[in-house]
């Protein structure tokens, strides 16, 4: 299903956005579902496969529950992951504490979450903003 997409992808010369303004969903969650890692309504696949002129077949694919993080190694010898994964060694235990303190003992949701990547450029070499937007989900005693 992903090579199917991606190749269709290459061919139109489609970027992230256009697929997920076909969609209706935001650049980020397409993304995810074109790589496996979220799954799309029937509706949305078959936009989504329409646009790209791929078969009945992908459009199924993407409907599927997804097996989230089955593709990522544990530590990922890829550059950007392993940066992203280097974020969490480094500031981890500071994210923990500093969230602890605002809302209690819990974690933040990656069910009930968002996330947006945008540039800023600058004169210095452009930035990468990422925004996660997570519902806060305190333990609970029993």
């Amino acid at each position: 299903m992903s090579a199917a997409i991606l190749s269709a992808k290459k061919s139109k010369k489609a970027s992230w956005a256009a697929l997920a303004q076909v969609v209706g969903l935001s650049e980020v969650y397409t993304t995810s579902a074109c790589l496996g890692e979220n799954q799309l309504s029937k509706a949305e696949a078959d936009k989504l496969v329409a646009f790209l002129g791929l078969t009945d077949e992908v459009a199924e694919a993407l409907t599927e529950f997804a097996n989230k993080g089955e593709s990522a190694p544990a530590v990922s010898k890829e550059p950007l992951q392993y940066r992203l994964q280097e974020v969490i060694y480094v500031y981890g235990e500071t994210l923990k504490t500093i969230i602890e303190e605002k809302f209690g003992a819990g974690i933040m949701s990656a069910i009930d979450f968002t996330m947006d990547v945008q540039k800023q450029e600058d004169p210095k070499g452009d930035r990468v903003i990422i925004t996660m937007n997570g519902k806060f989900l305190p333990y609970k005693k029993f």
